[in-house]
């Protein structure tokens, strides 16, 4: 089930178990900067729906990067499964605004651009 292979995901994330990464090299590669970079990140799953193969993911990415700067992300992810593991992922994070617009703000550019 994709929303079991999700919270393998998040287990292995916070373990910052590289050998859970198993598969495409790059994958590997890329949590290896990752954890590197961010010595205590952490991971949350939110919240997971799955339908058939496909699982979809909301989550919270913290730490403190290794210059200091904090890394708070939040986000969703849309990853295809197949027999029991991850075969396709796509990721839609970004930084929390700590101060940034509202949402009033926020939909006035979305409807209007940039003033």
């Amino acid at each position: 089930m994709a929303t079991e292979v999700l919270e393998r995901l998040r287990d292995a994330q916070n373990r910052h178990d590289l050998d859970a990464f198993v598969g495409s090299q790059q994958v590997r590669e890329n949590w290896a900067e990752v954890f590197a970079g961010v010595p205590d990140f952490h991971a949350e799953l939110l919240r997971s729906a799955h339908e058939d193969d496909t699982g979809w993911a909301e989550w919270r990415w913290r730490g403190t990067r290794v210059d200091g700067t904090r890394l708070d992300m939040r986000g969703v992810t849309i990853f295809g499964v197949r027999e029991d593991r991850i075969v396709w992922g796509r990721l839609y994070l970004e930084d929390v605004e700590v101060a940034g617009q509202d949402i009033d703000q926020a939909v006035q550019h979305m409807a209007r651009g940039a003033k």
